[in-house]
């Protein structure tokens, strides 16, 4: 029996210096899952959580490295060459990938910076198109009009001009090219009828470009509803052409030739909806846009909903301290009455919060 014990003393005794090397991998382990706890699933969440976690996650590796390094039960001489191999690897690392790795990290926390952009904005960076979905620390993920998730580098988006359509609307266009027997007067007229009928404020006529054997004409106007640019932009051009036939303007190239015999009266044009035994299709469906940008549109609502949960959670702060100030019995149970109303509409933001995400886990998932 004393052997037995002798023998377990001696193996915890061996097992013992590398205590401090077990617990420091779980404190970071604890560390990483604690600060995804604090960013990520907290109600009410920075809307750049992501970014922060990871950056936070590569600090963590980084000096978690470092610190297992120090602790490990060798010889200070062997310590020192892991920890001058570290210093040499993570050096040569940081040199190699200065124009990748290490731009792209510092190009994410400049865009932080500037806030030019956030989820669920349009922008155009080159050829790329989309609303944008995720943001991390090293790319910036769009989702394009054909529904696909693209991922551009950050240090790409820095590096090249960004559009970025405004929250408050953008203006919409439309080009058609008529002849030069058209009075221009005529034409203006139906196209800021048409641009009128798809509700656009302060519509406009430019003609663009005198050519050959045409006349280039661009109907424009504001449209606010920024989530619904692919429908509002295809009811435009729509409602271009229904304007157009309505008003017996044909749209054909004055160099128009066909070989087949016709009546002389015969009109190029398709029957107009409102004849008899004509008939209007309508989309009963989901929009073109909310098929389109579904992952950017879940994005943009889950951090509106953070925003919103922040927001009131610094409203509740406010009634508290107006309750302790309060001198009437009347006055503090009208704030203890808002107090109610705002803790409620946490609740529900929560709930509505923690959904979202579910939802999003579980398409992601799928």
């Amino acid at each position: 029996m004393d052997l037995s014990l002798t023998t377990i003393l001696e193996k915890l005794g061996e097992t013992l210096p590398m205590l401090p090397a077990v617990l420091v991998i779980l404190i970071f382990g604890v560390a990483g899952r604690v600060a995804r706890r604090i960013l990520i699933e907290r109600p009410g969440s920075a809307t750049n959580a992501n970014f922060r976690l990871q950056l936070i996650h590569l600090a963590l590796g980084l000096v978690g490295v470092l610190t297992f390094m120090v602790v490990l039960p060798v010889d200070a001489a062997l310590r020192g060459q892991l920890i001058g191999l570290y210093g040499i690897v993570l050096s040569a690392a940081i040199a190699l990938a200065s124009t990748t790795f290490v731009g792209n990290v510092m190009a994410g926390m400049m865009l932080k910076a500037v806030r030019n952009f956030r989820t669920g904005d349009y922008i155009r960076v080159e050829e790329y198109y989309g609303r944008v979905s995720d943001r991390g620390l090293l790319s910036t993920e769009i989702q394009t009009e054909t529904r696909d998730l693209l991922t551009v580098p950050n240090l790409f988006l820095v590096t090249h001009p960004v559009k970025v359509i405004r929250a408050s609307g953008t203006i919409i266009t439309a080009k058609v090219s008529l002849g030069y027997d058209v009075p221009r007067q005529r034409i203006e007229e139906l196209l800021l009828q048409a641009a009128a009928s798809v509700e656009l404020e302060d519509p406009f006529v430019q003609v663009m470009e005198l050519g050959d054997f045409s006349i280039l004409y661009r109907v424009a106007g504001l449209h606010t509803d920024t989530s619904k640019l692919i429908t509002a932009r295809s009811s435009l051009r729509a409602a271009v052409l229904d304007a157009l036939h309505e008003g017996g303007v044909e749209i054909v190239s004055p160099n128009f030739m066909n070989q087949r015999v016709l009546a002389e009266d015969r009109i190029f044009m398709p029957p107009l909806h409102d004849r008899p035994g004509a008939e209007v299709l309508e989309n009963e469906g989901a929009s073109p846009d909310d098929l389109a940008f579904d992952k950017a549109n879940e994005a943009e609502n889950i951090e509106m909903v953070a925003r919103e949960y922040a927001k009131t959670e610094e409203e509740i702060t406010a009634a508290e301290d107006k309750l302790k100030q309060a001198d009437t019995d009347e006055e503090k149970e009208r704030i203890k009455g808002r107090k109610g109303f705002l803790e409620r509409r946490l609740e529900r933001l929560k709930k509505a919060r923690e959904q979202m995400i579910e939802s999003a886990q579980q398409e992601e998932e799928s």
